[in-house]
């Protein structure tokens, strides 16, 4: 088992790892829209699931993973009216290689964000 951890990405503001690595597999933690200098990303849902994406393509980098290679992804979100702005931007980073994926509803993330997505990637 190994921890991932990249200043590229926000900092875990928990007692958690921003992933790990188990045998060829990558676990990330819920990414949220934080900057990598852990400021709150003020702003629509889409701004906020772009931030997220940077967030997981950091992480996925530094574990030697890309969004080609995750196998699932889970995604949580705030208000499931805007189920179709989220996946409009999840569709830019998802075009040709289209992962497995659940979708939930909540009622209320950290720091109040808009949306979470934590990913399951294979390491090549």
């Amino acid at each position: 088992m190994k921890v991932v951890e990249t200043k590229q990405a926000p900092a875990a503001i928990g007692p958690y790892s921003q992933g790990i690595i188990v045998n060829n597999m990558f676990y990330s933690s819920g990414q949220i829209p934080l900057t990598p200098e852990g400021v709150m990303l003020e702003g629509d849902v889409k701004e906020q699931t772009h931030q997220v994406f940077s967030n997981l393509k950091a992480v996925l980098a530094a574990a030697g993973a890309s969004l080609e290679t995750v196998v699932k992804a889970t995604v949580f979100i705030k208000n499931m009216d805007e189920f179709s702005l989220v996946n409009e931007v999840y569709g830019e980073y998802f075009s040709n290689h289209k992962p497995a994926r659940s979708c939930v509803e909540v009622a209320r993330l950290p720091k109040d964000a808009l949306v979470e997505i934590e990913v399951v990637a294979l390491i090549k």
